[in-house]
């Protein structure tokens, strides 16, 4: 079973995004700031990472930079999953080290396609 992170300060988001992996087979771990979801990646080394943009203390470019300075995370995919979907941010998100990105309001089938994608991207990496 593949694990996710999903680093995500707003409860509803959250559930949603839970709901729709859950219920795909999909092991979830859950963090609500960019420090313990550094902290949780670092321990639980999952096999993908959701990214919010706009969290509480640092920010998910800043916590994806941490991330990947990690050795044993530096290949996990970092997806940005933002409400952050103006001309240019795709670009910013990725040029920050993030390797995905998807706007919200998510959408049920992109979310699957997407977090399949990288799944089977890093599966064919090793």
């Amino acid at each position: 079973m593949k694990t996710i992170l999903y680093i995500e300060d707003n409860p509803l988001n959250l559930r949603l995004v839970r709901k729709i992996l859950v219920s795909a087979g999909y092991q979830m771990l859950e963090a609500v700031n960019g420090h313990d979801g550094v902290a949780i990646a670092s321990q639980q080394q999952p096999d993908l990472i959701l990214m919010d943009i706009n969290l509480p203390d640092i920010d998910g470019i800043e916590a994806t930079l941490r991330i990947k300075a990690i050795p044993h995370l530096s290949y996990t995919p970092v997806v940005a999953l933002t409400a952050n979907s103006m001309h240019g941010d795709r670009e910013r998100f990725l040029a920050a080290g993030c390797d995905g990105y998807i706007a919200k309001p998510v959408a049920r089938n992109e979310l699957l396609m997407v977090v399949q994608q990288f799944l089977d991207y890093n599966l064919a990496r090793a």
